[in-house]
């Protein structure tokens, strides 16, 4: 069961944001992330869990910000609840689309296990809800991903398959590249891998 923490940082300037505590694991219906957020300070200020299945569906998903709350699951396309900091309003959504996505690496990882994609194959285009911060607002993005390359790296428990992505925003233009090893996101814009407790699992996929 791969743990470790990401520290969080703005990907144009370089601002921290902070850090996620996370721990995920394969299993036999799918794969599961669950991770802590904290402030720059170190003060707590979220929190993720998200469970995909097999064929890399959002089964359950729950994050939790400045005491906004989304929780959604593949429905019909992909179906949410959000609930203000009160919780005396929740507001109900749903759009044609296989997944969400967001700051938090995990999502990284479950479009990967979405689009189960082959090395030099054409990009693949996918619509994704995004929930931004800090108020896990949700907007629907468009995005291309290619896996452009994948590498064998020695390690001291055996060889460790590194695969690079190249991911576009459609409606920006906006090309950034994403190192994924297993069911670890070891570089992304505004993501570094600070520590890793256990080796990244690795999908029988790859």
């Amino acid at each position: 069961m791969p743990r470790g923490r990401y520290s969080l940082h703005d990907p144009h300037d370089h601002t921290p944001l902070g850090e996620e505590h996370f721990h995920c694991a394969p299993g036999p219906s799918g794969w599961r992330y669950v991770s802590q957020l904290t402030g720059p300070d170190g003060d707590h200020r979220g929190s993720v869990d998200l469970a995909v299945d097999e064929l890399g569906r959002p089964i359950r998903m729950e994050l939790n910000a400045a005491s906004w709350q989304v929780r959604g699951a593949a429905i019909d396309g992909v179906t949410w609840v959000r609930t203000d900091p009160t919780g005396t309003e929740a507001t109900e959504g749903n759009i044609a689309a296989p997944g969400f996505t967001g700051t938090s690496p995990a999502f990284l990882v479950a479009t990967t296990r979405l689009l189960r994609l082959t090395p030099g194959a054409p990009a693949t285009r996918v619509r994704l809800l995004a929930l931004t911060d800090p108020v896990l607002a949700p907007r629907t993005v468009d995005q291309a991903w290619a896996l452009v390359a994948r590498q064998e790296h020695p390690t001291d428990s055996g060889p460790l398959l590194v695969d690079e992505y190249q991911v576009s925003a459609l409606d920006t233009g906006e090309v950034h590249t994403v190192h994924i090893a297993g069911d670890v996101v070891l570089s992304a814009p505004g993501i570094e891998l600070e520590h890793l407790e256990t080796p990244p699992s690795t999908f029988e996929e790859q």
